[in-house]
């Protein structure tokens, strides 16, 4: 069912691809969406305050002798607190642009999402921690 959803989903943006067909304008277009998305996350942070970015290094080669379960824990995002609702309406909105801009990308390439998504995903499932990124 997931699969006719991607595949849904590719045929649309397929079909309500007008003005940007060429690759070039396709690239610029999802990098510019890419930049949209983060800059609606920096603008939650400085404008609104919702939430806030804490970085520091993160100390996980301290002590060697942890295992991969007991390293994650010890790993932070660097975020504190909770979107809003109004900035998350904006970060999703930017995302849902920057996903339609990809699934333009993979059809100028005649290459299909969910294959994308579940070779990945398999990868992951293969290898478990050992795809760290």
């Amino acid at each position: 069912m997931k699969d006719v959803i991607f595949d849904d989903f590719q045929n649309s943006v397929n079909n309500s691809l007008l003005r940007h067909k060429s690759i070039l304008d396709i690239l610029s277009k999802y990098q510019e969406s890419q930049a949209r998305a983060s800059r609606a996350i920096c603008k939650a942070v400085t404008n609104c305050g919702c939430i806030e970015i804490c970085a520091k290094k993160q100390n996980m080669l301290e002590d060697t002798d942890l295992s991969l379960e007991e390293l994650n824990p010890r790993l932070s995002s660097h975020i504190k607190g909770d979107l809003c609702e109004n900035c998350r309406e904006v970060i999703e909105r930017e995302i849902g642009n920057n996903l339609f801009y990809l699934t333009s990308l993979c059809n100028a390439l005649d290459l299909n999402l969910f294959d994308i998504l579940l070779k990945e995903y398999n990868k992951m499932d293969t290898l478990g921690k050992f795809t760290f990124r």
